[in-house]
């Protein structure tokens, strides 16, 4: 009678989870849950700069059109950026109005207000990046530090048995270095998403600094408007002045 053969022990990965030391578990289960992060991040992400691309570019087309600032009174773009540039420059204006003659510090005073929430909305834009870059720093080590782990609880059990079959070193060994495949798994996409979402982030910030070009540009064709003004209203004063003397 032929000798019975033993069933092949299966080396899939959910296996190879199931079968692991509760530390080894845990290493990958943390990296799972980071990998699940770095997508979760990419496509909220993704979704949050596409629509504030497509916002900025109609409000830069809007901001190009006006002539003045006061032209948003009528129609404001639907762009919350660009609302909250236009809320400060008029902010700035109500609170410059019993300064006359100063339209250089109202255009300093506003640049440094703009240039504010331009930094404020560059930090916004880069929120979460931050944790893609712990990921993609510390998963490696993280994988590695759950292979090392097994690896000893492996060797040990190895020692205490006093097997030196590679049947037996085999499945400790293979289900240590999946921990190790799981922290690459988490690393290299967290790099990735992080280096494309910086170049999004960038395009945005150059948007943003777009759309703070366009609101200088009214604020100053505003204010020269206004320094005209006065010129014309101060000659006609000298003018009546002269006439009522002669």
């Amino acid at each position: 009678m032929p000798p019975v053969l033993s069933s092949p022990m299966s080396f899939s990965a959910w296996e190879m989870f199931v079968h692991a030391g509760p530390v080894v578990r845990g290493v990958m289960l943390v990296l799972v849950a980071c990998s699940l992060i770095t997508w979760t991040i990419l496509i909220a992400k993704t979704v949050e700069l596409l629509l504030a691309r497509r916002q900025m570019q109609h409000a830069a087309a809007a901001l190009d059109a006006w002539a003045s600032v006061a032209d948003g009174a009528d129609g404001a773009p639907p762009c919350r950026i660009a609302r909250t540039l236009l809320v400060a420059v008029q902010a700035e204006r109500r609170q410059s109005h019993d300064i006359t003659g100063d339209a250089e510090g109202v255009k300093e005073r506003t640049v440094m207000y703009l240039e504010r929430l331009e930094a404020a909305e560059g930090r916004r834009f880069m929120r979460g990046t931050g944790l893609l870059a712990t990921i993609g720093a510390t998963a490696p080590f993280i994988g590695l530090f759950g292979t090392v782990w097994g690896i000893m609880t492996a060797f040990t059990g190895i020692a205490a048995s006093r097997a030196t079959s590679l049947a037996v070193v085999a499945p400790g060994i293979a289900e240590a270095l999946l921990a190790t495949a799981l922290g690459l798994v988490a690393a290299i996409p967290a790099v990735v998403i992080y280096n494309h979402i910086m170049r999004q982030a960038a395009g945005c910030r150059a948007q943003v600094a777009d759309l703070t070009a366009l609101v200088m540009r009214l604020v100053s064709r505003d204010l020269g408007r206004e320094a005209q003004g006065s010129t014309v209203l101060r000659g006609y004063t000298l003018h009546d002045a002269r006439a009522a003397a002669e």
